[in-house]
């Protein structure tokens, strides 16, 4: 493959399947070997790198709808191993490019469950809940915090197959919006911004699967005179107030939204198109001596959209 004229050629590596640190070790040495670095003939400029969330096994992965509340917490500490796998495959990648030249593309991510039932098996059809939501928002969140690696990220699908966006229903005719949509256009704030580092402090965290998950995630971008603040409050049962001690510039204004619902597994319909839907929540934002108190609902994601002086 080519450059034609002015037109290049942005090559990214078939990269690893989850834990597979050897085929990354493999990719980049033969990278590193060729001795070419940014070159045009460099091999590639990218590898990619894809893992999906589900609760259970390949066999038998977990309904997407019908789930207990420790299965709530399963998928969301699973989802929670990208943020693991970014810094395993980025470590790698920096033994052989410690300039970062070359760039991971998240290509397949997302949450596969069991199909849902009495569609065809091999379309992938699958609803998508308030908890697919929030394994969207964490993923969001690790990849800003390693954006000077991650150079691209694409869930799996987005009209009908998996984790989709949007589900289209043949009898009514009708255009669901997902939770996974809503994480996606709340989100929009990020685009063309610059990540800001964001540490999180006395944050609780429950044990699943022996693992302890946080039950809050955030990340943060600016640009020009605003800025976004994510926050992910994974509780499933009690709120939580965070104060966001802001630092470098003063804000002027703000507004906040939530998505949430008054159950875990809550899901839009064609008969309940907003069950799931982003409202206003700047009753819950309050001044504080260092920036912003807010209140966080249970199982809830929370955007604060900040102006700068």
């Amino acid at each position: 493959m080519r450059d034609h004229g002015d037109n290049t050629v942005y090559r990214i590596a078939a990269g690893a399947d989850s834990d597979d640190l050897h085929w990354t070790e493999a990719l980049m040495r033969s990278f590193d070997q060729a001795g070419l670095g940014q070159s045009p003939a460099a091999p590639f400029q990218a590898l990619s790198l894809h893992y999906y969330t589900m609760t259970g096994s390949w066999s038998a992965k977990g309904s997407a709808t019908q789930f207990t509340t420790d299965e709530w917490y399963l998928a969301l500490a699973r989802a929670a191993h990208m943020e693991t796998l970014l810094q395993r495959h980025s470590t790698v990648m920096d033994r052989y490019d410690p300039q970062r030249n070359v760039g991971l593309v998240v290509d397949e991510w997302g949450t596969w469950w069991d199909v849902e039932p009495g569609t065809n098996p091999g379309f992938l059809y699958q609803q998508n809940t308030l908890r697919d939501a929030l394994v969207a928002s964490t993923h969001l969140d690790a990849f800003h915090r390693h954006a000077d690696r991650v150079v691209m990220t694409n869930i799996a699908q987005t009209v009908n197959v998996l984790q989709a966006m949007l589900l289209t229903d043949p009898d009514s005719g009708a255009l669901v919006l997902t939770p996974t949509y809503h994480v996606y256009e709340m989100s929009t704030g990020h685009h063309d911004a610059d990540a800001l580092a964001v540490h999180l402090k006395d944050v609780p965290a429950v044990e699943t699967a022996g693992k302890e998950l946080p039950l809050v995630s955030a990340s943060a971008s600016t640009r020009g005179d605003t800025a976004l603040v994510s926050i992910s409050h994974l509780d499933a049962a009690e709120s939580r107030t965070l104060v966001v001690d802001l630092r470098g510039r003063e804000v002027t204004a703000h507004t906040a939204r939530v998505l949430t619902a008054d159950r875990v597994d809550a899901h839009n319909t064609p008969d309940a198109l907003d069950r799931v839907a982003p409202r206003p929540h700047d009753d819950a934002v309050r001044p504080h001596p260092r920036g912003l108190e807010v209140t966080l609902p249970p199982a809830s994601f929370v955007t604060l959209s900040l102006t700068l002086a």
